[in-house]
């Protein structure tokens, strides 16, 4: 979600003019000098975003957002064209993005998040060509999202209240004092010291303007969206507009770091009571969603209170007798997203399933699944046309998003080609499926990326990605900042094992991780490397590896336990102290559920495996060449664990790099330090696995 920042327009009918020193982002005029994929092509591409369909299912609104390096940032425009894709149309062009867009008074009108004249989100709403646009709302604060009733009299939206303690709350007379006084857990999270929490507000909507906003959730100091990727999708309306559904985990401080027990309420309007849907069900209980009839809510619903990465389960409640009932209880994956079908006996799925995320539909009687859409890509996003259609987007290792139709029994339809001319230059890598023995008798799918022109006959260097998570899928997944296909240009083999705890092969394979994290999932990385450099086209002696997060605690660990399998590394927001990062981290949840327990639990044989097993105390092992990334703003996996990393490599003599983002979390956002990270990630590893080419060019 993007927070605006500043613009010059008021309530007046006209577009807003930019400010003096904020230019408008368009699209590059990129030009290949090589025809190979490269930085400038990646920051290039329009990111293509959020399809949502019209209510009479003849129009679609998406969203291309720009970077610019000059001025570090990006810009959201949006765009509508016809649901068969024709007559695209840019309908804004600002300075500032758009967001949030959906459309409001039966297609006649677009809803969408801009700044104010002093910089605060509102609501705001144009004709479907962007003229005549008025804002809706105006909230001091101002908003991170909205949600509007389905009779459009009611509107919810997400404002923040305070939290935290501040020193002039305590001591009036010391007003430059600037101590936080903490008294409890959850007092940073990701990348920010918590002293707002996200809460909802209604406010009655009459067609011109938001009016007699009200905290639906009064004195209760509880998070609702959950943060941090909580958004709109935590609540929904029923049907008749009378009552609002809301997501909320009703835990603070210390309880509250330790459980991921969330519920569903539901909030009537007129009596002001709430009552939980979802009580005795003790994991995450999230995305309400009502059919269209009014019948049944749907939601996602894990078992295990403190299991973050359970399995997402479509559960169903029958809103006149309460009944619960788990749709997905004989289907071993775990549910990412879904939408009603207009029928309201079916619902539209996406699950990760055997390395990518096709588009299925479940019968809610007889609980049946069947595949409406596949590919060798990644589905994401569901907006509904009609019964059997549906505006999607997909994606692979090669493109990033575009948006597809969807019917039933046929092949799905691109209607969007963005960065086509951009690729049109292009000579681009090749995928390919591999399966790989593991040493316990199995099978796991691996993806191998080649370069452009791959020419059997030579050899390459190879790298090795370890992904984060840990339960994180290695689909067809596209990234701005681990792109295979960049990788695979600068003529690297990419090897990405699919091992055990990716979600995608069932239940049994993702939990295997948790509390195991030295054990089979890092044989799965050793028998990939083993398995493809018997390959003629490896260069064996010249192979590294790389991951973030729980990647970056990968490559910390097999620092340490690779019998120089590898010539180079680089980890990026890597745990390197198990023990520290216990006591660091925010989500305790996490660490007690996958670490098995605190270190100081001596008769507790999991945990003390798993901190005996920290990547810190190989460090006498440590021979190979390694750079380290981090961003300050981690509060996840603070810098210090990257730090120390560094120390302990410069310390043994083991040629190291560190590159540390003050300005960043636990990813790397700014276009700028995007770009440099990638000089960076390629000028290391062309130095260790590409040595002849380095003493050719001198």
């Amino acid at each position: 979600m993007s927070a605006a920042l500043l613009m010059t327009a008021t309530t007046a009918c006209n577009k807003p003019a930019p400010q003096a020193d904020e230019e408008i982002i368009e699209q590059q005029d990129y030009h290949s000098t090589t025809g190979i994929f490269d930085i400038d092509a990646l920051e290039a591409l329009g990111r293509v975003s959020s399809p949502c369909v019209s209510p009479d299912g003849k129009k679609v609104l998406y969203g291309i957002s720009y970077e610019s390096v000059p001025q570090n940032r990006s810009n959201n425009e949006l765009w509508v064209m016809n649901v068969d894709g024709s007559e695209q149309t840019r309908i804004t062009k600002t300075a500032k993005s758009e967001s949030n867009a959906v459309w409001i008074e039966e297609g006649k009108r677009i809803a969408f998040l801009y700044p104010d004249a002093d910089g605060k989100p509102q609501v705001w709403a144009m004709a479907p060509d962007g003229s005549d646009r008025k804002q809706l709302s105006k909230e001091e604060n101002g908003i991170q999202g909205f949600l509007f009733s389905p009779d459009e009299k009611k509107v919810v939206m997400i404002g923040n209240v305070k939290y935290s303690r501040n020193a002039d709350d305590i001591y009036p007379d010391l007003p430059k004092a600037t101590g936080r006084v903490i008294d409890d857990l959850m007092y940073k999270h990701w990348d920010e010291w918590v002293t707002e929490i996200p809460h909802p507000f209604v406010g009655n909507f009459d067609g011109n303007a938001i009016t007699d906003v009200a905290d639906i959730m009064i004195d209760e100091p509880y998070e609702s969206p959950m943060k941090p990727f909580g958004g709109v999708e935590s609540f929904a309306w029923t049907p008749d507009s009378k009552s609002l559904v809301y997501t909320s985990r009703k835990k603070t401080g210390l309880e509250y770091a330790i459980s991921t027990n969330s519920d569903l309420y539901l909030y009537d309007l007129e009596s002001k009571n709430t009552r939980n849907l979802t009580e005795g069900m003790m994991g995450y209980d999230t995305n309400p969603a009502f059919s269209p009839d009014g019948k049944y809510m749907a939601w996602l619903s894990m078992e295990r209170d403190g299991y973050e990465a359970d399995k997402n389960r479509l559960f169903i409640m029958d809103m006149a007798t309460g009944a619960k009932t788990d749709l997905t209880v004989d289907w071993d994956y775990t549910i990412e997203e879904f939408a009603w079908n207009p029928n309201s006996q079916k619902i539209w799925f996406i699950a990760y399933h055997q390395g990518v995320a096709p588009v299925f539909e479940i019968d809610i009687n007889t609980k049946a699944v069947a595949t409406v859409a596949e590919g060798m890509v990644d589905y994401t996003s569901l907006s509904v046309v009609d019964e059997s259609t549906l505006i999607t987007m997909n994606h692979s290792m090669l493109r990033p998003n575009e948006v597809y139709s969807v019917t039933n029994g046929t092949p799905a339809k691109q209607l969007t080609d963005v960065n086509g001319k951009i690729f049109a230059q292009l000579e681009m890598p090749t995928v390919e499926k591999r399966m790989v023995p593991t040493t316990d008798g199995k099978e796991m799918l691996t993806w191998v990326i080649y370069p452009p022109k791959f020419d059997k006959t030579k050899k390459y260097p190879a790298i090795l990605y370890c992904q984060g998570g840990p339960q994180s899928a290695v689909s067809q997944f596209w990234s701005y900042r681990w792109n295979f296909a960049l990788m695979a240009s600068n003529d690297y083999i990419i090897i990405a094992p699919n091992r055990r705890g990716v979600p995608g092969f069932g239940t049994e394979w993702e939990e295997q991780i948790s509390k195991d994290y030295p054990g089979q999932n890092m044989r799965d990385y050793l028998s990939a490397v083993d398995y493809m450099k018997q390959e003629p086209f490896i260069d064996a002696e010249h192979i590294g590896a790389t991951g973030a997060s729980y990647g970056g605690f990968s490559v910390y660990w097999l620092a340490g336990n690779h019998d120089g399998r590898f010539a180079a590394l680089l980890a990026h927001a890597g745990i390197f102290n198990i023990e520290a990062q216990y006591l660091e981290t925010e989500e305790m949840w996490f660490a007690n559920w996958d670490m098995g327990g605190a270190y100081w639990e001596k008769d507790n044989a999991i945990a003390q495996r798993t901190f005996a097993n920290s990547p810190h105390r190989f460090v006498d092992r440590w021979t190979t060449p390694i750079m380290i990334s981090h961003g300050e703003y981690d509060y996840r996996i603070l810098a210090s664990q990257g730090m120390a990393a560094f120390n302990a490599a410069k310390l043994r003599g083991i040629p190291a790099e560190m590159v540390i983002y003050p300005d960043e979390n636990h990813w790397i956002l700014k276009p700028q330090n995007a770009i440099m990270w990638q000089r960076l990630f390629f000028r290391w590893f062309d130095k260790w696995l590409k040595p002849a080419a380095e003493k050719a060019e001198k």
